[in-house]
């Protein structure tokens, strides 16, 4: 009876001891299993992290070298197939002239016809509006003279420059001008400019390029394009 009982109490003693010992060992293997679940999870976002950084790295030297590309192209290359590389090739070439200091007053003008200096167009005066951007964008100290001498106001907007010569001021200060010439040529336009002492007249910088269009009718570059052809329609008697 005794050693029954006492078989019993060993056989339970042996079968907490081994749930005991089987409990912890699976959930040391948890845990350990766990740990290598987060240790992969850190490596992967690591190795994420790496790739990421590299790719910006390298997007960032290849956008270095591209722009690297593009100053040389703005001054050994004059002709361009866009407007604003043809631009920004004709502000290169005067910045490289050590002349033309960026501390003086610079005024630049609409540029004009090669067959009639005193007539422009849109193309002409978009020009010029670009080579302000340009010019003033690398340093130099451009001089807006079309202000008004006051701000105009009305129900479409704010104004202050004009093209109306009893708005502005009657004097600016002395500067140099730029000044420039475009002539239209089968699938290009030649821009030629120059950058001029306004007391001596003397030339301190120069600069060509060329724009080619590819176009066979520039007239939408200039928009001089003959209207549409009309037919009158009558009734037949």
């Amino acid at each position: 009876m005794i050693g029954g009982i006492l078989k019993v109490l060993i056989t339970g003693a042996i079968l907490v001891v081994f749930s005991g010992c089987f409990s912890i060992q699976y959930n040391g293997c948890n845990n350990i299993e766990n740990q290598n679940v987060e240790h992969k999870k850190v490596q992967e976002d690591k190795s994420f992290n790496d790739k990421n950084l590299e790719f910006a790295n390298h997007k960032v030297q290849v956008d270095k070298q591209y722009m690297k590309i593009a100053n040389d192209n703005s001054i050994h290359v004059t002709t361009q197939d866009t407007l604003e590389g043809t631009i920004n090739s004709l502000a290169t070439q005067m910045m490289n002239n050590k002349k033309l200091l960026t501390s003086q007053h610079v005024l630049i003008t609409s540029f004009v016809r090669l067959d009639d200096l005193k007539k422009t167009s849109e193309f002409g005066r978009v020009v010029s509006e670009s080579l302000i951007n340009e010019m003033s964008n690398r340093g130099f100290n451009i001089i807006e003279y079309r202000g008004q001498l006051a701000i105009s106001i009305n129900d479409q907007g704010e104004y202050f420059i004009t093209r109306k010569p009893h708005e502005m001021k009657e004097k600016v200060l002395n500067s140099y001008v730029v000044v420039g010439t475009y002539s239209r040529q089968y699938g290009k336009v030649i821009l030629n400019t120059r950058v001029i002492d306004n007391i001596t007249g003397k030339i301190i910088t120069s600069a060509r390029a060329t724009f080619k269009h590819g176009l066979e009718n520039d007239c939408t570059l200039f928009n001089d394009c003959k209207p549409a052809r009309t037919i009158k329609i009558i009734e037949e008697k």
